[in-house]
């Protein structure tokens, strides 16, 4: 059985200095551990608000690395340096707006400066790329909205079959 690889991009230009720990991109693992059954193989990066490198990065966690999905955390609030969604739109052939929008509804629970978001989501050849929030405390509310969906988009790009902890999170694939 094909392993699933997921990469975990962490777009903050003070963490890729070490002027803080990247707690977004380690929340994001331990959400995914908690979610999956599986034992699943991570590429993880941090890198500085750049975004050519950004775009790099993505083709290169996509087309060498071979990761199925990809996560993005940071860089997607409307600061002049928040460019991860400009380089994931880049990235991708397919774009995949409602991800983004659930992610907004979700996050206007919490605090009205949601709408201030421009989180995305799309696909590049046969990977799901999904823009997080770079707030950790945001990374949960934000993946329990849209997992469900996850793994039936993984299965539509031909890749790993996902198997999940129904006690943690209930995904949706149609019955055949």
């Amino acid at each position: 059985m094909e392993k699933l690889k997921i990469g975990i991009l962490t777009v903050s230009d003070r963490a890729s200095k070490g002027i803080y720990e990247d707690l977004s991109g380690q929340e994001i693992r331990k959400v995914i551990d908690n979610y999956t059954n599986d034992s699943c193989d991570f590429a993880y990066c941090v890198i500085p608000d750049e975004e050519e490198l950004i775009l790099e990065k993505l083709i290169h966690l996509s087309d060498i690395e071979l990761c199925s999905l990809i996560f993005t955390t940071g860089g997607t609030g409307p600061a002049l340096r928040d460019v991860t969604p400009e380089a994931t739109e880049k990235a991708c052939q397919k774009m995949l707006p409602g991800f983004g929008e659930l992610m907004r509804k979700e996050s206007l629970a919490y605090v009205p400066t949601a709408i201030l978001s421009r989180q995305t989501a799309g696909i590049r050849n046969q990977t799901l790329i999904v823009n997080l929030p770079g707030k950790p405390s945001a990374i949960e509310p934000c993946l329990k909205a849209i997992f469900p969906a996850i793994p039936y988009c993984i299965d539509l790009l031909e890749g790993p079959f996902m198997t999940c902890n129904p006690e943690t999170i209930q995904i949706f694939r149609p019955k055949k």
